[in-house]
């Protein structure tokens, strides 16, 4: 077994690979770019290299520099972790010319999967059903438009050495196509370095599967149960699950034999992932395989016991599989959800900064249910403008999806985040949508449940009174906490009535609260005057606490808990809402308050995030149409198109192209 082994990757990746190499004796080498000098992996490592500026393709793209890494800190064996090189055949080849060993399949395996035009090739030769589409060189945008017609809209336009959602556009017309073949080529370069894309026709209302393999260096391959991966953005996954909801045992076994079937041709020796795409009857086509451990590997690791990093580094030490198909169960069910630094509210949009407040929920096995956080960043750490703006992936699992399910909108609402914008409202949202929660899912869950993005809302009829009650309670505890403060001038005994007017934004519940022993009663007064039954609140929750952690009427409940003027800002179940509390008195005044209007800044167009310029499509003086393309932004490897969204007449342009701006920098303004 191997002494000493570098990560060749960053972030959230590197810090889960150097815990199992941890626990299995085996040192760490870190690699860091300047912008990640203070990163978690580098402080969880053993040892660690630098190895350049901030950009990836200076430093973490740089095969030499890595193979230099492993020179001068004695590392054996490289884990390239998912991204960067983790799919590149020249890298696995340069580290055997330096003779070191790649933690993950060999090279030839790589060349035959990893392309995803030679991948479905291959697939054709060894008769898997693929999706009808074009692998071959695709020359231009005209040339584009040509092949999508042919094969008929909607099609997929794909980076073939793409990964992540990178590289990928769905196009209904020809315009589209046109549009799309430049944004996704320009991706697949900033992303991949190299540009070459494939056109494929798009399923509609298709299910993502994906099966994960796993071969050694003697030929054998057994498969690990299927991911349901079909909720997705932008194609790039946001929620993972194993098992599918969709597929029965008979179903699961003919996609796991067609996998292994599939790797067998390749020789496949290390962890893998076939992907296909599913029709809701449950027929499927080969779509891809990734050759490297996938982003969600964790639910299955949850769901079968085999931790896939384990068994990368002992297959790639030349040991034998101990396991064999027969001995593969699934045990339960485990839900994965991505959380990113972006901004739900704003049309997902990056968002970077420092993370002043970062509180996970625990992680733990108690009563049936395990919580996990893989995550590569810590309180204080820096959310850069140069890489994935992933910050944690939190994974739980039950022996049912119902329980999964819950366990994880639990610990979506204890995961307390500041300083940055982030998804979890998002993500609560999600994980209570009736229909998420019955399993009738596609790939276009998302466009299809919020066709106008993700928007605030107003909590409503339970969740309204649960969210006044859990205000009312952290009130009522602040004003005890005061009553006791010590030196107050002596008088009469402060009264405090039972009576509150709780706002929602504008919306009123009024309520009374009152305390019983240990706990808190609350009691909402009905719309005819009466008093409502009595629900009963049982929390340790003391100021300062960032999450209200208790139960109400015996059902566990969280809430992310921030201090506003005169109430609190509580965020729960994809809510997340200004409260106010105040006595009888105090509500008397405040209704007369009169509301303050938001400012217009509909003529200026400003940028949504930190980011480059990488074009502006307009002049001053041009006329333009709503929907027309006024800019283009590159952050975080993703270029952002922006469009007007009425029609009008640019009167000034401020940026140009190759500029980098600041979130809300003015770029033009209209007329």
């Amino acid at each position: 077994m191997f002494k000493r082994i570098l990560i060749a990757n960053r972030g959230e990746i590197a810090c889960r690979i150097i815990k199992t190499a941890r626990r299995m004796g085996i040192e760490t080498v870190a690699v860091y770019s300047e912008a990640d000098r203070d990163a978690l992996h580098v402080e969880m490592a053993d040892d660690a290299v630098f190895i350049g500026p901030p950009a990836a393709a200076e430093s973490y793209l740089m095969i030499d520099k890595i193979v230099e890494a492993c020179r001068s800190s004695g590392a054996e064996a490289v884990h390239p972790g998912y991204g960067f090189l983790s799919e590149r055949e020249a890298f696995p080849r340069a580290l055997e010319k330096a003779g070191i060993v790649f933690i993950g399949p060999n090279p030839g395996a790589i060349a035959a999967m990893g392309d995803k035009i030679e991948s479905k090739k291959a697939a054709a030769n060894a008769d898997v059903s693929t999706v009808p589409g074009h692998l071959g060189v695709i020359e231009d945008a005209k040339h584009a438009v040509k092949i999508a017609e042919a094969i008929g809209y909607p099609v997929m336009i794909k980076a073939s050495a793409g990964g992540g959602g990178k590289g990928m556009r769905i196009a209904h017309s020809k315009a589209e196509v046109a549009e799309g073949f430049e944004l996704a080529k320009a991706e697949a370069k900033s992303s991949f370095g190299d540009d070459r894309v494939f056109i494929e026709k798009f399923i509609v209302d298709p299910r993502h599967i994906e099966i994960q393999v796993l071969g050694d260096k003697h030929g054998n391959v057994i498969y690990l149960g299927e991911r349901e991966c079909s909720i997705q953005r932008r194609n790039q996954k946001v929620i993972e699950e194993a098992p599918s909801p969709l597929l029965d045992e008979t179903t699961r076994r003919k996609m796991g034999e067609q996998a292994v079937a599939l790797a067998k041709a390749v020789k496949y020796d290390s962890a893998g992932t076939v992907e296909f795409v599913a029709g809701q009857d449950k027929s499927f086509y080969f779509l891809e395989m990734n050759t490297r451990l996938q982003v969600e590997h964790p639910v299955t690791e949850l769901v079968t016991g085999i931790d896939l990093v384990e068994q990368m580094i002992r297959v790639a030490a030349g040991e034998k599989l101990t396991l064999a198909q027969k001995d593969v169960t699934l045990t339960g069910w485990a839900v994965e959800s991505r959380l990113y630094a972006e901004d739900p509210f704003r049309n997902f949009l990056p968002s970077v900064g420092r993370l002043v407040k970062y509180r996970p929920p625990a992680e733990r096995k108690a009563d049936g249910v395990t919580v996990r956080n893989d995550t590569g960043v810590q309180e204080g750490g820096e959310i850069s403008i140069y890489y994935d703006p992933m910050i944690a992936k939190l994974v739980t699992h039950a022996p049912s999806r119902a329980a999964a399910v819950e366990a994880q909108s639990m610990a979506l609402d204890a995961f307390y985040i500041d300083g940055i914008r982030h998804n979890i409202p998002f993500l609560s949202a999600l994980m209570n949508h009736p229909r998420w929660r019955e399993g009738r899912l596609s790939t276009g869950f998302i466009a299809e449940e919020f066709p106008r993005g993700f928007t605030a809302r107003a909590p409503e009829g339970e969740v309204a009174r649960r969210m006044a009650a859990v205000a009312a309670a952290i009130d009522h505890v602040l004003g005890e906490r005061k009553r006791q403060i010590s030196g107050q001038m002596i008088g009469r005994p402060v009264f405090r009535e039972r009576r509150r007017a709780v706002w929602l934004d504008r919306e009123e519940i009024a309520l009374e609260i009152g305390r019983e022993a240990d706990h808190l009663v609350v009691q909402f007064v009905e719309p005819e005057g009466a008093m409502g039954h009595p629900h009963h609140l049982a929390s340790s929750w003391k100021p300062g606490d960032p999450v209200w952690h208790g139960k109400i009427d015996g059902l566990e409940v969280a809430m992310q808990v921030r201090p506003v003027l005169n109430g609190f800002r509580l965020a729960h179940q994809g809510f997340d809402v200004a409260i106010q509390i105040f006595t009888e008195r105090e509500a008397a005044a405040a209704r007369l308050m009169p509301v303050a209007a938001a400012s217009d800044s509909g003529k200026k167009l400003l940028c949504p995030m930190p980011g480059l310029v990488v074009s502006i499509a307009v002049s001053e003086g041009q006329e333009v149409k709503a929907g027309e393309t006024l800019a283009v932004i590159e952050a975080m490897k993703m270029q952002n198109v922006l469009r007007a969204e009425q029609d009008g007449t640019v009167k000034k342009v401020y940026a140009a192209a190759g500029a980098t701006l600041a979130v809300d920098a003015l770029i033009l303004e209209f007329a």
